[in-house]
């Protein structure tokens, strides 16, 4: 890990040991530290060697006639070799690393620490030898050319302090015990105290000098990376500099601000700052808001930052972003503004239209659900706040499934359109509608003055949404669903109130659709109890909960059983028994449907094994389960496991499975019946175009549908030209007809009489357990004997 050259603006000392080179503490970079230390110690390396010769020279001229020449003439000889031999290596380091040099490695740093060493050691031998031959004045005088040289020493090697310290503690030692030697006591304390200072100075000073050394190192990079900065700054054409002075007037202007404005420098140059950007309405006095606030910025000589600026620039309104502060001099007068701007029009339009984008759908243009929720959470505080009341309307198209189904999501989306364009046509200033997503939308309702006008718009908004769309040269038929909730009373937050609409809505759907209902407390008590029957019917299947009825089929002319339907029962230990009615719509709804169907029909199938072989079985599947993509092999599966024969099936769908599934449910129907499995079609005329649906797929059977069996018993005409167009119509196309829910003997003579081929009905036989339904093949072989 790099270290970190610390400046002392950080407030952390530089360490003593560190200095000296006898550590390296965490958060310095040494290295740079030695390199800054030998820079100063390489410079001063000739004054070094001067005083050392200086001093060597005064010593000898002392000591020339006092001590032996021999020993005077190889302390000479030796000093200089040493002084010399260290000159030569600090120069030969210094030209290794050459002038701009400023790292050094710490063999070198230990190097000149040597150097401190010798050259103390060597001014040693003349402190306490020489004193031996000569006199008291003698070695005082020596005394004092070597404190000069401990003094010099401290100052000039304070850079590199550790040879500094060595060589003072050297020199002093022996000068104090040379002292010693000859009883000159006062002088001994005063060598030791000289030592101590010297070396306290000698720290103190290295220390100062470094982090002078570093303050401005660290400020010459700091200027560097400005001017870097300056001048890329410069380079891009993204920004710009600009100055004004205390007029408010713009100074030194440079080309690229110029630039900006579309003009020249010369007519830049001296104009007022707002006059320029404000364009005409400099002259009507009509500022934009953001002038004002960039003026008052400027009045007050206040900083900003980023401060947003719509300006005029010829024709165009172009937005810039601004930043400056105020320039001040040295004894505090204001000289004006400098500053950094940037056209940002481009980012501010792409930020709007992103802004746009999160709040409106893309597709009809109206509010989508962020933009209706935070609407409708300000509705319900004003209304809190005034004492009024607002509304939620959820809206579902009825019929929507079928569009896209049968001519494309293409039309389904330009559908959608003409459906956003006829609800906003609707809204006045007092409501707002959105798109919640897919085909559900929204409307709020500001104001209620009273229940009957959500009442009124509501059917305003059916009859509207209900009217024919053409839509790519097809004309389209599609419904509408209202379900409402009143702020406060049915909901004190957006949450509340939206769930409590769709609660409604779901009502609305549940008879039917194409109708307005509100909220009422009872919807959530049913929307609680739904819930625990959901929860209660994903177990079920575990629970082994489920058991199966069979109802018997007659053949009508000879009233004998040809066969059975399946119906599904299901009894819970807290809820007891469950209306198919309710929890069949359930298990649609929480995609349950596919494993139960599942189930149904394994176990359907086995228990028809049990039958007379002539016996067939009439199993209803739901268009969930059609649209299931394993539905096919779950089909075949049960009747292979279970060995019924597939002529002896028959599979029951409803006309809603065209209006679910369009053309889906036609390829899986032709499938069924490529093995073999006949196909009924239940509640037959009950739809929307059943004729047509007899012309895409090859039914075998028509159940006719109740009311039109009942209509038919009591010689309701209509009821019987249309079971006996039902009849001739089976006739023709070779399929058998059914009538279903035949409670008495009359009804099933009149059915008889119009031709109906079998009959089904309470009158035959209700729903039973299938140990029931068995017994009754042996009842109908003892009538039959």
């Amino acid at each position: 890990m790099t270290e970190t050259l610390l400046t002392p603006e950080d407030g952390k000392p530089l360490p003593l040991l560190g200095i000296l080179g006898l550590s390296k503490p965490e958060g310095f970079d040494w290295d740079k530290i030695r390199a800054i230390q030998f820079e100063r110690f390489s410079h001063i390396g000739f004054m070094r060697v001067i005083a050392n010769v200086l001093g060597i020279i005064l010593v000898a001229q002392i000591h020339y006639l006092a001590v032996p020449m021999a020993l005077l003439a190889s302390w000479v000889v030796g000093s200089l070799l040493a002084i010399i031999g260290n000159a030569l290596v600090t120069r030969a380091r210094q030209r290794k690393g050459g002038r701009n040099n400023f790292e050094i490695s710490s063999g070198a740093a230990k190097g000149i620490a040597a150097g401190g060493v010798i050259s103390g050691l060597s001014w040693s031998v003349p402190i306490l030898l020489f004193s031996q031959y000569g006199t008291v004045d003698q070695h005082s005088a020596t005394w004092t050319i070597i404190a000069a040289l401990m003094v010099g020493s401290s100052m000039i090697l304070s850079t590199m302090p550790l040879g500094a310290v060595l060589f003072a503690m050297i020199v002093g030692v022996a000068s104090t015990f040379s002292f010693i030697l000859t009883n000159q006591f006062v002088m001994a304390s005063a060598a030791i105290c000289l030592m101590f200072i010297l070396i306290a100075a000698c720290l103190e000073t290295a220390r100062d000098y470094l982090s002078y050394r570093l303050s401005v190192h660290g400020l010459n990079e700091k200027s560097e990376v400005v001017s870097l900065l300056l001048r890329e700054f410069e380079e891009s054409g993204a920004d710009w500099l600009w100055q004004i002075d205390p007029s408010r007037r713009v100074s030194h202007v440079s080309p690229r601000f110029a630039y900006a404005l579309g003009r020249t420098v010369d007519e830049v140059e001296g104009h007022s700052l707002l006059e320029l950007i404000a364009g005409t309405s400099w002259e009507t006095g009509k500022f934009h808001s953001s002038l004002h606030d960039l003026a008052e910025k400027l009045k007050r000589r206040e900083s900003f930052s980023n401060l947003m600026v719509r300006v005029h620039i010829g024709e165009k309104i172009r937005w810039w972003e601004l930043s400056a502060s105020p320039k001040l001099d040295d004894n505090g007068v204001f000289l004006g503004f400098r500053g950094v701007g940037s056209d940002v029009t481009e980012q501010r339009e792409s930020a709007e239209k992103i802004a746009h984008m999160a709040r409106y759908d893309t597709l009809t243009g109206l509010p989508n659900r962020l933009h209706i929720t935070e609407a409708t959470d300000k509705a319900m505080r004003d209304s809190e706040k005034w004492r009024q009341r607002s509304a939620f309307l959820m809206i579902d198209l009825d019929r929507f499934k079928t569009v896209n189904d049968t001519l494309g999501h293409l039309v389904g989306d330009r559908l959608l359109a003409q459906v956003s364009q006829r609800l906003n046509a609707l809204m006045t200033k007092n409501e707002m509608c959105g798109r919640l997503g897919g085909d559900e939308f929204a409307v709020l309702i500001k104001e209620v003055p009273d229940t009957s006008y959500i009442q009124n718009l509501s059917q305003k908004i059916i009859e509207a949404l209900s009217g024919p769309y053409e839509v790519d040269q097809h004309t389209v038929f599609v419904g509408a669903s209202i379900g409402s909730a009143i702020a406060p009373r049915d909901g004190r937050t957006v949450e509340m109130l939206v769930r409590n609409a769709d609660l409604a809505l779901y009502r609305s759907k549940d008879e039917g659709g194409n109708k307005h209902h509100g909220y009422e407390p009872k919807l959530h008590m049913h929307a609680e109890e739904r819930r625990i029957m959901e929860i209660a019917l994903r177990k079920a299947l575990a629970n082994d909960e489920f058991t199966l009825n069979f109802q018997p089929i007659v053949r009508a002319e000879r009233e004998e059983i040809c066969g059975f339907e399946v119906l599904l029962r299901w009894h819970n230990p807290e809820l007891g028994h469950v209306s198919p009615a309710k929890f069949i719509p359930l298990a649609e709804d929480a995609r349950l449907i596919v494993p139960i169907g599942r189930w149904v029909l394994e176990n359907a199938c086995k228990e028809a094994m049990n039958w007379p072989v002539d016996t067939k079985l009439s199993v209803n599947v739901s268009a969930g389960q059609l649209s299931d993509p394993n539905f096919m092999t779950i089909l075949i599966e049960a009747l292979s496991s279970s060995g019924l024969p597939p002529q002896r099936l028959d599979i029951e769908v409803t006309e809603s499975i065209f209006l679910h599934e369009g053309t889906m449910a036609i390829d899986v129907l032709d499938k069924i019946l490529s093995l073999g499995v006949g196909l009924s079609l239940d509640d037959f005329g009950t739809g929307y175009s059943s004729l047509g649906y007899l012309r895409k797929t090859r039914f075998t059977n028509i159940k006719i549908d109740r009311s039109f069996v009942q209509g038919a018993a009591r010689d309701v005409p209509e009821s019987l030209a249309i079971v006996r167009a039902v009849v001739a119509l089976a006739d023709s196309l070779g399929m058998s007809t059914t009538a279903e829910g035949v409670e008495d003997e009359a009804e099933a003579r009149r059915l008889t009489d119009l031709g109906c081929k079998k009959i089904q009905g309470y009158y035959y036989g209700r729903p039973m357990p299938a140990d029931e339904a068995s017994q009754l093949f042996t009842l109908q072989q003892r009538k039959s004997a």
